[in-house]
């Protein structure tokens, strides 16, 4: 990670940590960058919170006075950027959300030409620009650059998703809560397409109800209208719609582990489960991996965040990976977690099985999770200590395969995570106090 690029973009509060003297940075080095042999084009998107139009006004004055062309999407999902971006030819693109975060918060994330993540090198000479450690020209005459609108990107982005799928849902009721952010622009117009019977519920953001007590972070009322409307299957997004959980028929919640269940399942019968292996984090339920091998489905691990399960998922050549959280990436379709193409491709499970959404992920049996954060003075050192290496292997033949322990230090705090699955609650908080306490009393 960089000094201001974390793994997720540029993200802070808006006008504290984050300002818009960094977002005309950004976008003025944007627009150097990829208009020093011709004019460029730069998409951009942002979410429905207060401070995204003013720091879309900013990237875009900044690119713009450098050079390059601007085509502004509006209100839109962060996949769908990441899609147009690679389909429509732009240089790169921009969107501009802080994801499930506060309306306070938000954040800058760069697309490359690909649709995938800006390198850390493009990314370190933005930082350097930032920071004053180096100029660039800016345009003149001519060579300034426009902006324009382009909202009618997002039909193209909603009848490519469309031309993915066949299934008829005349007679699916569908409730969904679009968290008040970027959802609202394109949710429920897909499923209506496909015949769904749609309720929306937090569908009329404000500038600072995004994520508040609703959406992908908060699903409960979502679990309650899914039972009083008596409907097949609830969608919850996040602020800027790249990842979704789900809720069954019953109102149980369907997260990101039992979504990797019932889509690697339908995959693998279709023959489409590349090396027949889905790629996860290490924050997977232990639930999830039994259930895998039952069926003889192989799993592959990676760090959390989803910038690290497609990259493993391209390293290792596999179609389907994805969060816990609900970021969920199917690699022939896209780069990144897209929470709508996760839910019809739910849809599309539930049509082709003629099952429920609960029948479908009954087999996932989820482990009791507990974590805990321990303030520490050198993760690295706890990390490396023996003593406690040896103390979670003794714990973990305990469990006789039945749980784990999972200790890993925060990126950007100081803080280590002692995480445990066992089968029971008593036994998470056994094992976690017991890991805690060694750790608190080394000193470390």
């Amino acid at each position: 990670m960089g000094k201001y690029f974390g793994t997720d973009g540029i993200r802070g509060k808006a006008n504290d940590s984050l300002t818009v003297k960094t977002a005309f940075a950004v976008g003025s080095y944007l627009g150097y960058l990829f208009s020093r042999e011709s004019k460029g084009k730069i998409l951009i998107g942002r979410d429905t919170r207060i401070s995204s139009a003013m720091f879309e006004a900013a990237i875009t004055a900044g690119a713009t006075a450098a050079g390059c062309d601007v085509y502004l999407l509006k209100v839109a999902p962060t996949p769908a950027i990441a899609y147009l971006v690679k389909s429509e030819g732009f240089d790169c693109g921009v969107m501009i959300s802080a994801s499930h975060n506060p309306y306070y918060d938000n954040g800058i994330k760069v697309f490359d030409a690909q649709g995938s993540k800006l390198s850390a090198s493009i990314e370190a000479e933005i930082e350097r620009y930032i920071d004053g450690e180096v100029t660039i020209p800016f345009a003149v005459d001519g060579e300034i650059g426009q902006s324009f609108d382009y909202s009618q990107g997002l039909d193209k982005y909603l009848d490519w998703m469309a031309s993915l799928f066949e299934f008829d849902c005349q007679n699916k009721r569908v409730v969904i809560d679009c968290a008040n952010g970027s959802a609202v622009a394109t949710a429920q117009r897909m499923l209506n397409r496909f015949g769904c019977d749609v309720r929306a519920f937090h569908n009329t953001p404000d500038g600072i109800n995004i994520n508040t007590d609703c959406g992908s972070t908060h699903p409960q009322h979502l679990q309650k209208a899914v039972v009083e409307l008596g409907a097949d299957v609830g969608f919850a997004f996040d602020g800027d719609a790249d990842r979704l959980i789900a809720v069954d028929e019953f109102g149980n919640l369907i997260d990101g582990d039992k979504i990797l269940y019932a889509c690697g399942l339908h995959l693998k019968k279709y023959h489409g489960l590349s090396k027949n292996s889905i790629v996860t984090t290490v924050m997977s339920n232990l639930g999830l991996y039994k259930a895998l091998q039952k069926e003889d489905i192989n799993y592959i691990q990676t760090q959390v965040g989803d910038k690290y399960v497609y990259e493993q998922m391209l390293l290792q050549d596999v179609k389907l990976g994805g969060e816990q959280s609900g970021h969920i990436i199917f690699k022939d379709h896209a780069t990144t977690g897209d929470g709508l193409l996760t839910a019809m491709k739910l849809l599309e499970v539930m049509a082709d099985s003629g099952q429920s959404l609960a029948a479908l992920t009954e087999p996932v049996a989820i482990f009791p999770q507990l974590l805990k954060n321990v303030r520490v003075n050198d993760k690295q050192a706890v990390m490396e200590d023996e003593q406690l290496k040896e103390k979670i292997r003794v714990l973990e033949e305990q469990l006789h395969g039945n749980g784990r322990i999972l200790v890993r230090p925060s990126g950007t705090e100081p803080l280590v995570r002692v995480m445990v699955e066992a089968q029971s609650e008593e036994l998470c908080n056994l094992l976690v106090g017991e890991v805690v306490e060694l750790i608190k009393t080394k000193g470390l």
